[in-house]
């Protein structure tokens, strides 16, 4: 199978971003990836202060699909999500909206095994891996790996995980896919400012849609469709992405507006994914199911 190697990095999606990979839609191809602080602390000793701005949050790629052209939709399937035998939580004071209350700085390292992650000497927990940072080049400009966008990017959507399928715009010929910033697990918020960090691999299998009126960046599960949406405030991401499930229900899924609105509200779930980027961002999750009793189905 083909492979990125993590050495392939990026610290901004671009468009001038040379691929390291070509493929063909229906390929599959693994990620290798460095843990969002570039691998650089090795022990508890070290601290994020230490880091250089440069070392923060790469993703690995960009990966060129063949048939990607600007206007179309890549389909990414997470095939798998493994990850390195330990995770990293490196916080300090202004690590989030609790950071006020932190005077020093604190790495912990946090062994894996399988999937218990050993947190603490209380506490073992259930690992959920994920992938923070996934995305493709935006049309024009370059943005930072930190920085979410209707590209993608550092969403941090804890259902962007093994199973699960993103959908994202192709803005440039080829795409340009990257990921990165995996999770040994995280909570809805990312309150702190970090999950568990890890590196790992990612496998995926990458496709190009001709005609895939979801909107975009957008996430399906077993069981959800998902939008998600990053904008300045919670508020404007919040209303911007609500808009956006009502104009996909009454576009797309032919149901009408007064409706559409009251299927939202009755059923639909509107989740913080992170309040400590640039962005800030959240989603929308509609059930499929009721998305079957209209008749739509997602391909």
């Amino acid at each position: 199978m083909k492979r990125i190697k993590k050495e392939h990095k990026i610290f901004a999606f671009s468009p001038d971003n040379k691929p390291v990979l070509k493929v063909n839609s229906g390929e599959e191809v693994i990620f290798e990836t460095t843990d969002c602080y570039n691998d650089h602390l090795k022990d508890s000793t070290c601290q994020r202060s230490d880091l250089n701005d440069d070392d923060a949050n790469p993703a690995t790629g960009p990966l060129y699909i063949h048939e990607a052209e600007p206007g179309d939709t890549l389909k990414v399937e997470i095939v798998s999500i493994d990850l390195d035998d330990y995770g990293i939580m490196a916080i300090g004071p202004g690590s989030g909206p609790a950071g006020d209350y932190i005077q020093d700085e604190e790495t912990r390292i946090m062994k894996i095994e399988g999937k218990t992650i050993h947190f603490s000497k209380s506490l073992k927990l259930e690992a959920r891996p994920m992938i923070g940072v996934i995305g493709t080049a935006p049309e024009m400009k370059s943005i930072s790996t930190i920085v979410p966008d209707a590209h993608g990017g550092n969403m941090d959507c804890r259902s962007i995980t093994e199973g699960s399928i993103v959908f994202l715009p192709v803005n440039v010929t080829g795409g340009l896919l990257s990921m990165g910033d995996l999770h040994a697990i995280m909570g809805d918020g990312e309150t702190g400012g970090c999950g568990v960090e890890s590196g790992g691999q990612v496998t995926v299998r990458v496709s190009v849609l001709k005609d895939c009126p979801l909107p975009l960046p957008a996430v399906v599960s077993e069981e959800k469709l998902m939008c998600i949406t990053s904008k300045k405030t919670l508020d404007e991401a919040a209303h911007s992405c609500v808009k956006d499930i009502h104009n996909f229900l009454v576009q797309t899924v032919g149901i009408e507006s007064k409706e559409a609105n009251m299927f939202i509200s009755a059923t639909g779930q509107l989740k913080v994914c992170q309040i400590v980027d640039p962005l800030l961002t959240v989603r929308m999750e509609v059930e499929l199911d009721h998305l079957r009793a209209y008749g739509y189905e997602i391909d």
